[in-house]
């Protein structure tokens, strides 16, 4: 089958409304603040798996999700798009979907993660903020949160448009630094959905709740927007931030690889 590129947000969303939870990022990313920067392609003539490259960031990102059942499809959609995958790339992908770019493309670093979804808001809203105090960020705060950052998280993907749509939240300490903050890498109430990222802590206050003040107040903040898709990713071996999670009313709802692929 032939690789055909996809340009209706509707049939886009129908595809990924079967499986919310798999595809919380691509519903995000019909939004119309990220839309124009999404490229989505398929094979003719099925109603397989979609995968997504998306332009913004030091190098573009290529989404592509599927069930174990239709990993074969997804393997296959990669295939074909050998022609057109930019020369480097990150790419998120289940199963063992990469493997079929690996005689076009070498992989400098590979990660498990996995992605949780809110399946218990009630925990989320019954979360104690402890010594903390969140309040929500805007691009205002821009230059506070690129430093923090540095300090707590250097190398993170972070997109500084999404401090304008107001689901970002940090606390501060008696000095009034910014010392930890939550935000969203996609957040589309139209969808309503939203992927929760960028969550970091200065290292001195590491431990001490301020991460988890400021996810459960970005989680009480969606759900007055009316958006109760919520989902975010995580290191699979990481088990202090999954448990975390897990207390805020996440739950593991699928598997995937990160890769940074470059061109032979």
């Amino acid at each position: 089958m032939s690789l055909i590129s996809l340009h209706d947000k509707a049939a886009l969303a129908a595809r990924f409304e079967r499986d919310p939870a798999l595809h919380l990022m691509e519903l995000g990313d019909l939004d119309d603040l990220l839309w124009p920067h999404t490229t989505w392609y398929a094979l003719a003539g099925g109603d397989g798996p979609v995968a997504l490259v998306y332009g913004v960031g030091e190098i573009p990102t290529v989404l592509g999700f599927a069930r174990p059942s239709r990993a074969g499809a997804l393997e296959e959609l990669l295939r074909a798009m050998l022609p057109v995958l930019p020369r480097r790339f990150l790419a998120h992908l289940t199963g063992g979907a990469g493997e079929v770019l690996s005689a076009a493309y070498t992989v400098e670093h590979r990660d498990a993660l996995v992605r949780m979804t809110l399946t218990d808001p009630d925990a989320a809203a019954a979360h104690p903020r402890g010594e903390w105090l969140p309040r929500t960020l805007d691009a205002g705060d821009l230059a506070e949160v690129l430093a923090l950052f540095a300090a707590a998280y250097p190398g993170n993907w972070f997109d500084e448009r999404m401090l304008a749509t107001g689901r970002y939240t940090g606390v501060r300490d008696a000095d009034g630094v910014l010392t930890a903050v939550a935000g969203v890498h996609v957040y589309s109430p139209g969808h309503r959905v939203a992927v929760i990222g960028n969550v970091a802590t200065l290292p001195s206050a590491r431990g001490r709740g301020a991460a988890g003040a400021c996810v459960a107040q970005l989680c009480r903040l969606l759900r007055e927007d009316g958006v109760d898709r919520v989902g975010l990713n995580v290191h699979a071996d990481h088990a202090t931030a999954r448990g975390l999670y897990e207390r805020l009313g996440f739950t593991v709802s699928a598997a995937f690889e990160e890769a940074v692929f470059s061109a032979r």
